[in-house]
């Protein structure tokens, strides 16, 4: 690991986004609350939360961190009508998961955002597979990162 032992406790932030792409009837199960599995977004929420808190212990040279907030938000984009009826070829419903992580300390929350993203990805695809096994995780990434000696990174989106 890298010795941080010499760098001022900063309050630092950073925010990683994905998607998740699938079925038009997939998205509709989700936002209806009708999976099998329960409340998908409710369960995949709390797993990232869970794997932001858990990332030094995943991701092995990472330090481990004291987390003063981890918040995991959802956008889905459902297919048109049109589309979700199949009269638009290859028409998907995208489940947009982002997740914000803070910490005062010496080193960033960079890595635990997008161990957060990327559980709750997954979590989403585990619950909804039954139906849909052609998911696809995509575009997973530090969007934004403030704090510490290197400064505020902003994304080209």
């Amino acid at each position: 690991m890298v010795d941080v032992a010499a760098k001022p406790a900063t309050h630092r932030i950073a925010v990683a986004q994905g998607r998740i792409v699938m079925n038009p009837a997939t998205l509709v199960l989700i936002l209806a609350g009708s999976a099998k599995k329960g409340d998908v977004l409710g369960i995949a929420r709390v797993a990232g939360i869970m794997a932001a808190k858990k990332t030094s212990d995943l991701i092995p040279l990472c330090h481990p961190l004291a987390l003063t907030r981890v918040a995991i938000d959802f956008a889905a984009t459902p297919a048109t009508p049109a589309q979700a009826a199949g009269l638009a070829e290859g028409a998907k419903g995208v489940v947009t998961c982002s997740a914000t992580v803070e910490t005062v300390g010496p080193t960033g929350v960079e890595m635990e955002a997008l161990s957060a993203v990327t559980v709750a990805l997954l979590t989403i695809y585990d619950m909804c597979k039954a139906v849909d096994r052609g998911m696809t995780i995509t575009d997973v990434k530090l969007m934004e990162k403030q704090g510490g000696k290197s400064g505020h990174f902003v994304a080209s989106r």
